[in-house]
């Protein structure tokens, strides 16, 4: 059953998911600027965007030698940047980068330190106010986000290098062209060992991951719908076994509240061991599991909500000694709790040859899989009203 319009615009779907939804006519997902065609463009976005990086002068940076610091200044999928930034430096990076989530830059930045601020649409108030005083402290600024925005305009004026990415979708759909100029920064600097050929098998990667999640493919077939349709009508907990499965398990939250509109629990099993793990034994989990009926008919009274598990496995590379290996047995205790209170676990296991790759090969799939449960639910993962409303009200009010 549809939900009427109930007087805020916009807002329209079904509360149960239909697989159907996902087996038919996607056209308005695929066409140019649709959400498939955003993500299955990730491959050519990547590509693209570390050209653009590669002719925007990122070679200056390293006149003044290595940072005391280097922070990446942004909000949502900017700020994501930073945290992938971060992992793919791994522990051993020489200086400690930084997130810096709202308006301004931390009171200790100064003429020793970087600043990347980032924002897709270049419009951001918080991208624009690091950049404006990460100029006026004197460190210096790197600019990444939409051509001839207001960001440009700043980062030219305080003669900062400024990475122009074209902005064809939504920023949560754009972060690999987003995250490739900070990767290309932080390389110029010293601090990330990115060859091309990484970034070459990242691409690949993610060309590969969209072939086989293409709406075409029947959902036996596509790991992408058949992730979504796992997750359908539950709460989704979604866990990385390491800090780069950190990254890649709260970038699925990211995706699944803002396209299909889930409340789900994200984060690294290194915080859940100390507390949120004892969800499992809460009301959707071994609570709910324990009063389900095999004998109910599936046809009549609603099922309760019940958690499913989302655990994304980074075991390391074999023979890499330049970081330390994950340590996976809070991954097999996880598995095997969640087994015994018989809540449902998907794992997703890392793939590829460096942690770009890998990464990769942990966002690719759960990004699709975000918006096939969207459309399940006849949902519009373009259009997400509360967000627009919510831009208009804090805007209004300022």
């Amino acid at each position: 059953m549809g939900l009427e319009d109930d007087g805020i615009a916009g807002i329209t779907g079904d509360r149960l998911p239909d697989e159907r939804r996902i087996e038919g006519d996607l056209s308005e997902s695929v066409r140019p600027g649709g959400a498939l065609w955003a993500l299955a463009s990730a491959g050519p976005q990547l590509r693209e965007s570390a050209a653009i990086a590669a002719d925007a002068g990122l070679g200056t940076l390293a006149e003044e030698g290595r940072p005391r610091a280097l922070v990446v200044a942004g909000v949502g999928t900017a700020a994501r940047t930073g945290d992938v930034l971060a992992t793919v430096a791994g522990p051993r990076c020489p200086v400690p980068i930084l997130g810096h989530r709202s308006a301004g830059v931390p009171g200790w930045v100064g003429a020793a330190d970087v600043v990347i601020a980032v924002s897709a649409s270049g419009r951001s108030p918080e991208a624009l106010a690091a950049a404006e005083a990460a100029a006026r402290r004197g460190a210096r600024l790197v600019a990444i986000g939409a051509p001839d925005s207001e960001l440009q305009s700043l980062a030219e004026r305080a003669r900062a290098s400024f990475v122009a990415v074209p902005r064809r979708a939504p920023a949560r759909l754009s972060l690999w062209a987003l995250t490739v100029p900070v990767l290309m920064a932080a390389r110029e600097l010293g601090l990330v060992n990115l060859v091309e050929a990484d970034i070459a098998e990242t691409a690949r990667r993610l060309d590969e991951d969209a072939e086989r999640c293409r709406p075409d493919a029947d959902a036996y077939v596509n790991p992408a719908k058949e992730l979504a349709m796992n997750l359908a009508g539950s709460v989704p907990v979604v866990w990385g076994s390491s800090p780069l499965a950190g990254v890649a398990a709260r970038r699925f939250g990211d995706m699944l509240a803002a396209n299909s509109r889930y409340p789900v629990v994200s984060g690294e099993l290194g915080e859940v061991g100390r507390g949120r793990v004892g969800l499992l034994d809460g009301v959707f989990g071994s609570l709910a599991e324990g009063q389900k009926d095999i004998f109910a008919d599936p046809e009549g009274e609603e099922e309760l909500t019940r958690l499913r598990i989302i655990l994304m496995r980074d075991d390391g590379l074999d023979g890499d000694d330049s970081t330390p290996k994950p340590d996976t047995r809070r991954a097999d205790a996880v598995a095997d709790l969640a087994q015994r209170r018989g809540i449902r676990c998907d794992v997703l296991p890392a793939e590829g040859g460096c942690a770009l790759e890998r990464l990769a090969s942990l966002i690719a799939v759960p990004d699709f899989a975000s918006v096939y449960l969207a459309l399940a639910h006849g949902l519009d993962p373009m259009r997400v009203p509360a967000v627009s409303e919510m831009k208009d009200l804090t805007l209004g009010a300022e």
